[in-house]
């Protein structure tokens, strides 16, 4: 289960890394100048706080792997991140063409996301 949870980290950290690129990947500079000024702030601000979440989560997986699997506050936030995960799936399904590839690869991580830190919750 360590193993697991330790890759779980590595995902988010990874997710992290994809988030820093947002501005460039989606041509933020240009895109969001076409929303007002609440609205661009809003965007960028809740990217940066999304950054931040998924350093946490990368963190506690991999530097705190034993009390996550052994103590209530551990668990308790195995399944806040596991419904992190399907509630991101949910919203990919909703809101995002599944005709891309990169929106299947998101479904996919977030999915394996949850079941990661599902499993040693089940187990």
């Amino acid at each position: 289960m360590k193993i697991l949870i330790t890759i779980g980290g590595f995902i988010w950290l990874a997710c992290f890394v994809f988030h820093i690129f947002f501005w460039k990947l989606f041509n933020w500079k240009q895109d969001l100048q076409s929303l007002n000024d609440v609205n661009r702030a809003i965007m960028q601000v809740l990217n940066l706080c999304l950054m931040l979440v998924f350093l946490i989560f990368g963190y506690v997986s991999i530097f705190h792997t034993d009390e996550l699997l052994t103590t209530g506050l551990g668990k308790s936030i195995l399944v806040g991140i596991a419904l992190f995960g399907i509630f991101r799936a949910i919203e990919q399904i909703v809101f995002f063409d599944h005709k891309h590839n990169l929106s299947k690869l998101v479904l996919a991580t977030a999915l394996t996301g949850a079941v990661i830190y599902l499993i040693p919750l089940i187990f």
